[in-house]
């Protein structure tokens, strides 16, 4: 049976397929990987009859070299298709898998790092083509469910701190233009630092404003007063099915109030309200059970796996690279790919 590929990196061309797919994210678009700045946003199509999967993946340089690797953007994306993955015959898959080592051929690309999307079954695309490897488990709310029968839910004590800090009288809001971005932007960037963040954390006012961008986007910036003080806020990323905390942040005066945990009550009002499925909570950093995702897991028992792909398609390059920048494989160094590691 006959079948194309295609790379895609206009705009146009590119949502076209993220719209034609069964399920996708805010993640999966060309302008939220537009406003990604590690590297060229591009997306690979192979399309065979009535089917399609779209790998959309950012193409980077490799410093002292003339290679390229690909990795996702921020958050949670991999492949899409207009067919559920376990429901692709292996013969495709195995196309697939061959085609797409030509693309990256094609682009002087040694290797690929993806985190997936855990409500896709992007697994049955991917484990036999490099392999994915578990990182951890990520939490999510059923919005089917009536907020009485979620709030019952809640840890007893947090049900309790969050009637409280609603009794409190605290005013909830979408912020209402560049001003309030601006202010939850410079509250974002302190709690960074607080937490001595990477800087690849440090996302800027620009990339805020773009992900309220109302002509690409639903997404909104839900913020926390007490009276005229911003406490607290998160920007929500809004996809057809999911609604998600996709960055947040709370004053330092207020983190013993804890406004993050009413204010992620209110997420879940906003994604029954807009009629979405699901409320992704997400996990803890780098898929630890911290004190990140015990934090998460007070609201929700409901877990689902979180996997990532990691895949080298030129080993010989990437051990040459690893030879050339002194970077020694450990058994405690998971990071990949490996010459990207910083050095302590």
């Amino acid at each position: 049976m006959s079948y194309q590929c295609l790379i895609v990196r206009a705009k146009a061309e590119w949502d076209a397929y993220v719209k034609r797919a069964h399920n996708y994210e805010v993640y999966h678009t060309w302008y939220y990987h537009s406003l990604n700045m590690e590297g060229e946003p591009i997306l690979f199509i192979y399309e065979k009859e009535d089917l399609f999967i779209a790998f959309p993946l950012i193409k980077r340089n490799i410093a002292g070299s003339s290679q390229y690797d690909m990795t996702s953007v921020y958050g949670y994306a991999g492949p899409i298709s207009n067919v559920d993955f376990k429901d692709i015959p292996q013969l495709t898959i195995e196309s697939f898998k061959e085609e797409f080592g030509h693309f990256l051929k094609s682009e002087q690309c040694i290797c690929v790092f993806s985190r997936l999307y855990p409500f896709l079954n992007q697994h049955y695309l991917l484990e036999n083509i490099g392999g994915v490897i578990p990182n951890g488990s990520t939490i999510y709310m059923d919005l089917s469910l009536s907020i009485e029968e979620q709030r019952s839910r809640y840890d007893k004590r947090l049900k309790r701190q969050i009637k409280k800090l609603r009794e409190t009288g605290y005013t909830i809001k979408n912020a209402a233009g560049p001003s309030e971005i601006a202010a939850f932007t410079e509250m974002y960037h302190k709690n960074m630092d607080r937490l001595g963040a990477s800087k690849s954390y440090y996302f800027d006012e620009k990339y805020f404003a773009g992900l309220l961008n109302t002509r690409e986007f639903e997404n909104e910036l839900v913020l926390i007063y007490d009276g005229t003080e911003m406490i607290c806020g998160a920007l929500i990323l809004i996809s057809e099915n999911v609604v998600r905390n996709h960055l947040s942040a709370t004053s330092e005066k207020y983190l013993k109030v804890s406004p993050s945990k009413l204010l992620t009550d209110e997420i879940s009002l906003i994604g029954r309200r807009l009629g979405k499925k699901i409320f992704h909570l997400g996990g803890g950093v780098g898929g630890k059970e911290d004190s990140l995702f015990k934090f998460k897991s007070h609201f929700s028992n409901l877990r689902i796996n979180d996997w990532i792909w990691c895949y080298v398609s030129d080993q010989e390059s990437y051990n040459a690279l690893l030879h050339q920048k002194g970077v020694g494989l450990t058994q405690q160094s998971t990071f990949f790919p490996a010459y990207r590691q910083t050095k302590a």
